[in-house]
């Protein structure tokens, strides 16, 4: 019987610095959306406060997790990202 693997949601969270523009380049850049789909993300995160940015197995979404907020912190945001069990 094969094993599931466990996936993984990495969710953008609000905060009132971080920059949408900033946010939408992320999108595009780390998880390959194109600019409609980065805008959509960035308007739900903005507007509810959290968005899902992908679903993946959990290695993935911890390293995607930290290449962002590695990203963020060189260009001096303060933008969160979670790994979370779907």
């Amino acid at each position: 019987m094969p094993t599931t693997v466990r996936r993984y949601k990495v969710v953008f969270h609000n905060d009132d610095y971080t920059t949408m523009e900033f946010v939408v380049d992320c999108l595009m850049t780390f998880f390959h959306k194109s600019e409609t789909e980065a805008t959509h993300v960035m308007l739900t995160v903005h507007r509810k406060g959290s968005a899902v940015a992908g679903i993946y197995p959990r290695e993935v979404a911890e390293t995607k997790v930290e290449q962002v907020m590695d990203h963020a912190r060189k260009h001096g945001m303060p933008l969160l990202l979670t790994a979370e069990p779907e």
